[in-house]
């Protein structure tokens, strides 16, 4: 359960997973990407960039950081600008998880929310609450990217991530 290649792989398929999100959010008008679609984020870009946003203060916390801001959409104008943020928020993730040992997994993680509450909970347990949180999104993003495309574009992506035996392959179709 707490085994350091598990996370590692987990980690690989959530930053795979992330990628064809961008991709196709990338072929969206500027006024499609910021479009509110009265959705938990108002626009596929607020959905995007929570998901960065939410992978980014974690991994801060995990350093010893509690930051108390937010990511702001006008920070963000483009798919574009969003990605290089993501691109590089991969990177320290990678990072991050190279150095990772089973013994910081095990580790209890202090932290202040945004609400200035102090939590504390096993890193191994905040960090797969990271990924789940992602997937939640990315699933909120299809339906935004949906309702923007659905008369218009069918993407089909099909990719494998090795996971150590077993590859996964997946499937996923806007209309």
């Amino acid at each position: 359960m707490f085994d350091v290649s598990t996370i590692q792989a987990l980690y690989r398929y959530n930053t795979w997973a992330n990628g064809p999100v961008f991709d196709a959010a990338s072929g969206l008008a500027s006024e499609e990407f910021a479009k509110d679609l009265r959705s938990s984020y108002s626009s596929v870009r607020d959905t995007l960039l929570h998901i960065v946003w939410a992978e980014w203060i974690w991994l801060q916390r995990w350093q010893g950081i509690s930051p108390q801001t937010d990511f702001q959409s006008s920070d963000f104008p483009s798919c574009d600008a969003v990605r290089a943020r993501w691109s590089d928020l991969a990177v320290e993730q990678r990072m991050f998880l190279d150095a990772v040992t089973s013994e910081r997994l095990l580790a209890v993680v202090r932290y202040m929310n945004l609400k200035g509450e102090t939590w504390r909970y096993p890193l191994w347990r905040q960090m797969y609450r990271v990924v789940h949180h992602s997937t939640y999104h990315r699933g909120s993003w299809r339906q935004c990217f949906a309702n923007l495309v659905h008369d218009r574009l069918r993407v089909s992506e099909t990719a494998g991530v090795s996971l150590g035996r077993r590859t996964a392959t997946r499937t996923c179709h806007a209309f």
